[in-house]
């Protein structure tokens, strides 16, 4: 299953490292697009110069593992679609020059399914999707959790109990569900 990974679901870095872990382990092939990119850059550069640096190590190491990821733009493609705000047209664009069955935003009231449907496309939280992808194989998300705690803490210098950790990541139900 190909899915694309929206910024707002890249920055933060642990429901990040999370999304990426499960992709890595064969839970599904991520997608994305330069704009994708450019606006998690622009939301970390937000915390300084040191947080741009950060991101576009991130960002660079993700091309990298998955070349075959990015899409290019597609500005007619965009001009034909309509959606809440037009500004995430090129996250649909995407999905759908990338044949993707899912976006996985935390902005499912921008992905209406009226838009979505007729391209066989639909919007989930990654919160759903992973609750899914667990209950499918629990193995490569129990992992890619594992890592991205391991992570935080050596990051913190400090334990990271996982029910608030994946709270704060924006997964309830997944920490609900591990915890």
């Amino acid at each position: 299953m190909r899915a694309v990974l929206d910024a707002c679901v890249l920055y933060p870095t642990v429901l990040r490292e999370i999304l990426v872990g499960v992709a890595a382990r064969g839970g599904f092939a991520p997608l994305w697009s330069a704009r994708i990119l450019a606006e998690w850059q622009h939301a970390a550069a937000r915390l300084g110069p040191e947080g741009a640096a950060i991101a576009s190590g991130e960002i660079a190491a993700l091309r990298a593992r998955w070349p075959d990821a990015e899409r290019p733009a597609d500005p007619a493609l965009e001009a034909q679609l309509d959606l809440p705000d037009a500004a995430d047209t090129h996250v649909l664009a995407t999905a759908i020059s990338g044949q993707a069955a899912l976006i996985i935003t935390l902005n499912l009231r921008d992905f209406p399914a009226r838009a979505l449907v007729p391209h066989g496309i639909a919007a989930r939280s990654p919160d759903d999707v992973l609750m899914a992808l667990w209950v499918d194989a629990p193995d490569g998300v129990e992992g890619a959790v594992s890592a991205a705690q391991a992570a935080t803490e050596a990051a913190s210098g400090r334990a990271q109990p996982l029910r608030p950790l994946l709270k704060r990541a924006r997964l309830p139900r997944l920490g609900k569900a591990l915890g």
